[in-house]
């Protein structure tokens, strides 16, 4: 090793261990340069350094300017859900990924599902056809309206703390899109394990915040579900428009339509 990459490991070896003291994982350059002078590094240098730090594995790069630092300058690995909340701005853990965390289905997915209201950044990390891959982790970012982004709590994950979607609007979002949940019989499955446990007031005060296709689905379950009429009342109220949507949106249309949802019941083993 030369003398010059001694000397940068060194001096960035004692940045990052300044940044670890201050409860800083993961970091970008911009919070790197507040701290190099006192490790006596340059701003000028700042990006070799970690060029050299990243080589010898005291940094893990996630993307150009964003770096996790490794083992043993933190006490804990970092965690694929803490490492979502860095690749794009109001992120939360969402879909199959926060049905794992409520004990919603037994398979554990190795896909992190991210819900976030940046559109910009979530287009540039990946979608469902290309998932944004770190290490041996892949992200998929699910877009919504910055007013959609709603109903998350946030839970400790190792060292940090990371917001995830609570168990309302989890599954809420199962119902919109199945698909990134392990499709619509383990959502239906879900929401059996799981009545006991509900709001009903406040998993229908979300649906109400969403799509008429949401708010027909959610009637429809928890009719099934034996919840009594008088709750389901609000949401027949806001039942409007014409047509009938399907019951699980990645099938076929076909099947009997319940005209009390306007649902067309396209998967008959739930029927």
């Amino acid at each position: 090793m030369t003398t010059k990459r001694v000397i940068h490991t060194t001096s960035g070896m004692e940045l990052l261990r300044r940044l670890a003291e201050d409860g800083k994982r993961i970091i970008t350059l911009d919070d790197a340069r507040s701290y190099s002078a006192a490790a006596g590094i340059s701003k000028s240098y700042l990006r070799q350094a970690f060029h050299y730090l990243e080589q010898d594995g005291w940094v893990r790069r996630l993307h150009a300017g964003l770096y996790a630092i490794s083992p043993p300058l933190i006490n804990a690995p970092i965690h694929e859900f803490e490492v979502a909340m860095y690749l794009v701005k109001d992120a939360a853990i969402s879909h199959w990924s926060a049905m794992s965390y409520h004990a919603l289905t037994d398979q554990i997915p190795r896909t992190v599902f991210v819900l976030t209201s940046d559109t910009v950044a979530a287009k540039q990390r990946g979608s469902s056809s290309q998932p944004y891959q770190i290490w041996d982790i892949r992200y998929v970012f699910v877009q919504v309206k910055p007013e959609r982004f709603f109903g998350t709590q946030q839970e400790w994950f190792g060292e940090s703390k990371v917001l995830i979607t609570d168990l309302e609007r989890t599954l809420l979002d199962g119902l919109t899109r199945p698909a990134y949940c392990g499709g619509f019989e383990e959502v239906a499955t879900a929401f059996e394990s799981s009545i006991d446990r509900i709001d009903i007031d406040k998993i229908i005060g979300y649906a109400l915040k969403l799509d008429v296709a949401t708010v027909r689905r959610l009637g429809w379950m928890l009719e099934k579900s034996g919840i009594d009429s008088t709750k389901l009342e609000p949401l027949l109220k806001s039942n409007h428009g014409e047509g009938y949507r399907p019951l699980d949106p990645t099938r076929p249309t076909g099947g009997p339509c319940n005209s009390h949802w306007g649902i067309r019941e396209n998967l008959q083993q739930l029927v």
